[in-house]
């Protein structure tokens, strides 16, 4: 099973129609866009377009139809008011980083209480067409806007995978579940490419990363259990901040409960963020997750942590995330 929204291709733009002039109007444009091959559909009441005749379409819009009535969305994406179009075709770049899946995994090593490598986290770095690095935050915000997200994070996941072989111990692996409509469909290549390089899933642990509130939970641990069935451990990302709750972390009951930086970092010689950490310590061993501390920077506060009972460390202390081919363990 494919889909648009994991596959790379041309988006398609559906524009609605609430003025019945513009309608009019709209039946003329189809027939042109279909000479030029443009036109996806056409319905009583909207008018899909192939989002490189889309330009000339806004501007077009603009002189001679009422873009205040007119809404769209791209790929069955939420509905938006016309005058948000400029931005998402601005974003088009983004599907160039899909489509060519300009990734460059980086690794951040992961430390145990004596001091050994446990494993790493892969994280994902992105290149503009001229070679530059872009910032995650905005080629995933650019994804999001136009409901490419999970196209992204499949690309992450599947290059994440491969830089594998480079690595020794556990590999952390984020993905973003709210991205994903059916795990058996969704997850396939995931699974597929760990057999097809021959590697073990059980050192793979996939941390549970969300920006938003996750409304359906059981949808979530469906995703989760199928990861298990896989043979594959699953983590979860900034506890203690943002979405990722107490609440959370026990109803999904992780083989891995990452703290989050800001609960991590200076708490030492904050009473608040021990009170914080020991709280969420005591969580995870009752749930029987692995505790892992993420954020350090300073010895004192890795020292506190490994007193207080956590077993597995993250942060610049040993080391920032590097290329992985520049690892080469």
């Amino acid at each position: 099973m494919s889909c648009r929204q994991c596959m790379a291709g041309e988006p398609v733009y559906e524009v609605k129609f609430d003025d019945d002039a513009d309608g009019t109007v709209a039946n003329d444009i189809a027939r042109f866009l279909e000479k030029t091959g443009a036109l996806a559909k056409m319905t009583s009441d909207a008018i899909l377009i192939r989002e490189s005749a889309v330009p000339d379409f806004y501007d077009f819009c603009l002189d001679h139809m009422s873009p205040d009535r007119m809404t769209y969305r791209m790929d069955e994406g939420a509905w938006k008011p016309m005058k948000e179009m400029p931005q998402d075709l601005r974003e088009r770049w983004v599907e160039g980083v899909i489509a060519e899946e300009r990734v460059v995994p980086y690794a951040q090593p992961i430390m145990t209480a004596e001091g050994d490598v446990f494993g790493y986290e892969v994280l994902a770095r992105f290149l503009a067409q001229d070679g530059r690095l872009v910032s995650p935050a905005e080629v995933f915000a650019a994804a999001k806007r136009r409901n490419r997200l999970y196209a992204l994070d499949r690309v992450c996941r599947l290059a994440a995978v491969r830089s594998s072989v480079h690595l020794r111990g556990r590999v952390f692996i984020n993905f973003i579940p709210t991205s994903i409509y059916s795990p058996q469909h969704c997850l396939r290549s995931t699974t597929a490419l760990t057999r097809e390089l021959g590697l073990d899933a059980s050192r793979f642990v996939f941390e549970v990363v969300e920006s938003e509130h996750v409304d359906d939970v059981e949808h979530l641990k469906s995703i989760l259990a199928y990861y298990t069935e896989q043979g594959f451990s699953y983590a979860l990302d900034d506890v203690g901040e943002g979405f990722s709750t107490p609440e959370l972390l026990r109803e999904i009951k992780p083989h891995y409960m990452k703290l989050d930086r800001s609960a991590a970092d200076g708490v030492s010689s904050d009473p608040e963020k021990q009170k914080t950490a020991g709280e969420l310590l005591r969580t995870a061993l009752q749930i029987g997750a692995v505790p892992l501390a993420e954020g350090i920077e300073r010895e004192d506060d890795y020292l506190w942590l490994r007193a207080t009972g956590y077993r597995l460390f993250q942060g610049y202390l040993w080391g920032r995330p590097e290329p992985v081919r520049k690892i080469g363990v």
